[in-house]
């Protein structure tokens, strides 16, 4: 029997045995898996937890706000920044929960920040539980460290400042105002650029915002998790500030005095490209009238108080949208005899023409039913290609028009980039694809008015994009106005290389274009425009406008120096100058003049007058172009 009773008690202890393995194995699975769920927690649903225990307590949180990227110029100038301002956030809750502290918190917020102090017990009393009210907004740096400071100095433990924070946030800055108004452009509600280079390079100049989160663990201590903002790239340019400046100065010293007294406009538009004609960088681009960048929308500086009452929402909108355009960019209009030169390089690029033809002007050509005068209607007599660029003559321009057909006269239009948008790196560049003719709609007097610039739009972009081939030995470079694209920590992200688009005429046509160009100034119709001491080129141009015969017209000039090895470009829009007689080149080849007798020491471009090689040669070799006409 004790034989028996002990192997029962050894068969039960096995079978215990073997339950406790099944159990310890049991735990042991369980306990592994969940060091597994826990491990798949923590590393891969980590961050979708912690906001679910965020979510559960008391926190705060609030955006912590990048800064949008600056514009600076070719030199590093600041055109555009953002300037940190803060907002005063009361957090009523936790300064009610410490009323001894109410006095002196107040107290520094009266005496600190001129805030009422009625207005803050109102606060306190009417939103006891708030912990987000905003007492003042964009309040400076400076007066932020002031109240830390009293906050600091003020009070003792048991009556101290409490329950005032601040939140930061930016504000636009435009440093020079309405310096490179239309190009720079404003941003608007939410950090959206308007207009220029504010809306075209937007998404670069905007970072991502950050988010600082607040909140009380189990143990009721304060954490903090921080996820810091991205700011913006910057904007680095090809334009010079004090180009820009000596331009902007010399069309307001322009229109000022031609000003007329009810409006305070010396024209409708005056407008000045400066650039590089050997690879587009562009140096200076101003409109008149512009705006003030840190009042986009005052008109107070063009109508008095009184016209501004009268006026209805609809027309202060269109004023703004005329004043916001870049006039560079952004109108179109008939160019007049500036667009000579391409028609004679046309002739001599095609093979019509070999420069040693002449014409008889008489004053006019009758032309598919029409008579079609010369800017001369006496005539001109006997021209030579030369003297028909030098003089403006529209009868021999029209007769080398025929001699080069509607075919080849639309082709190189197109080549030149006529109807065509340049994709400068600017919004709102107008389309001209329906303003040119082409080979289908062209007839023999569209194809005579077109080669002296009537009767077909361009925009200035356009024109001088075209010009600088011309005279650069035909090589056609895509505009910009953005040179680099740096990081915020200052490293260059990229890089706007001199983008080669097409060879439009040859070396040789470039050479006699130059040529003619440069006796143009010298003893030409464009004559004004010349610098003492230096070589030039240049064309002028008188459009009569629409409708005909109304005594309105646009007047311009563009041209280049040195004559031979042309380093920079400069064309100027006069549109409805506010003179007696409109019709007057000299007005834009004066203010040309102006412009470059500035422009062109502080460009390091010595005068080359008499020197050898300063005047063009068709027999010379071709010349050797420099990349960037700037010492770094």
């Amino acid at each position: 029997m004790g034989t028996g009773k002990k192997e029962k008690e050894l068969k039960l202890k096995k079978v215990i045995n073997r339950k406790l393995i099944v159990v310890l194995a049991i735990i042991f699975v369980a306990l592994l898996f969940l060091v597994g769920r826990l491990i798949y927690i923590q590393v891969l649903k980590g961050e979708k937890y912690k906001r679910i225990v965020l979510d559960q307590q008391e926190y705060s949180s609030m955006s912590l706000p990048y800064k949008r990227g600056d514009i600076v110029d070719r030199n590093g100038t600041i055109l555009a920044t953002s300037k940190d301002v803060y907002n005063v956030v009361l957090d009523c809750k936790v300064l009610n929960a410490k009323s001894k502290c109410i006095d002196i918190t107040v107290k520094g917020l009266v005496d600190i920040f001129g805030l009422e102090e009625s207005d803050i017990r109102k606060e306190l009393k009417e939103n006891k539980n708030s912990q987000y009210s905003v007492l003042l907004k964009k309040v400076s740096y400076e007066d932020v460290q002031k109240f830390k400071e009293y906050k600091e100095t003020a009070g003792n433990k048991n009556e101290y400042v409490t329950g005032v924070w601040f939140e930061k946030e930016y504000i636009r800055n435009y440093p020079y105002g309405s310096l490179a108004s239309n190009v720079i452009g404003f941003i608007t509600t939410g950090n959206e650029g308007m207009i220029g280079l504010e809306k075209y390079y937007n998404e670069i100049l905007n970072g991502i915002n950050g988010r600082q989160y607040g909140y009380l663990d189990s143990d009721n201590d304060y954490q903090k998790n921080i996820i810091e903002a991205t700011d913006g790239d910057t904007v680095c340019l090809s334009l010079d500030i004090n180009v820009q400046m000596i331009v902007e100065q010399k069309i307001k010293e322009f229109n000022d005095e031609h000003k007329s007294s009810e409006l305070g406009l010396g024209s409708k538009h005056t407008a000045v490209m400066v650039m590089n004609p050997n690879n587009g960088e562009i140096y200076a681009m101003a409109s008149y009238p512009s705006f003030d960048l840190t009042r986009p929308r005052d008109l107070s500086m063009y109508y008095s108080e009184e016209a501004l009452e009268a006026m209805s929402d609809d027309e202060k909108i269109d004023i703004l949208n005329d004043l916001w355009n870049n006039f560079c960019v952004t109108y179109t209009y008939e160019p007049g005899s500036t667009i000579k030169p391409f028609t004679v390089a046309t002739g001599l690029d095609c093979g019509k023409l070999t420069g040693n033809e002449t014409y008889l002007c008489n004053g006019y050509e009758k032309i598919g039913g029409h008579t079609i005068h010369c800017v001369n209607r006496g005539g001109h007599g006997i021209e030579t290609i030369e003297q028909a660029i030098n003089n403006s003559c529209n009868d021999a321009l029209m007769q080398i028009s025929r001699v080069i057909g509607v075919d080849a006269f639309t082709t190189y239009q197109e080549i030149f980039g006529f109807g065509k948008k340049t994709g400068i790196d600017l919004p709102g560049e107008a389309r001209t694809d329906t303003l040119v003719y082409t080979k289908s709609t062209m007839n023999a007097a569209s194809l005579a008015t077109n080669s002296f610039g009537q009767n077909f739009n361009v925009t200035m972009i356009q024109l001088a994009s075209g010009f600088c081939s011309l005279i650069n030995g035909g090589y056609y470079y895509k505009p910009h106005v953005v040179k680099e694209i740096e990081s915020e920590d200052g490293s260059i992200k990229d890089v706007t290389k001199s983008y080669l688009l097409r060879q439009t005429i040859s070396a040789e046509t470039s050479r006699y274009i130059r040529k003619y160009l440069y006796s143009t100034v010298n003893v030409g119709t464009a004559h004004s425009a010349k610098v003492e001491g230096y070589t030039m080129g240049g064309k002028t141009g008188t459009a009569q406008k629409y409708p005909r015969g109304n005594g309105k017209y646009l007047v311009s000039f563009i041209g280049y120096a040195p004559a031979a090895t042309p380093r920079v470009l400069i064309y100027v829009i006069i549109d409805e100058p506010n003179v007696e007689n409109q019709a007057q080149s000299s007005l834009a080849t004066n203010l040309a003049r102006e412009i470059m007798e500035e422009i062109l020491p502080y460009l390091n471009i010595y005068p080359d007058e008499g020197k050898e090689g300063s005047v063009p040669t068709l027999k010379a070799p071709e010349e050797d172009y420099e990349d960037d006409i700037f010492e770094e």
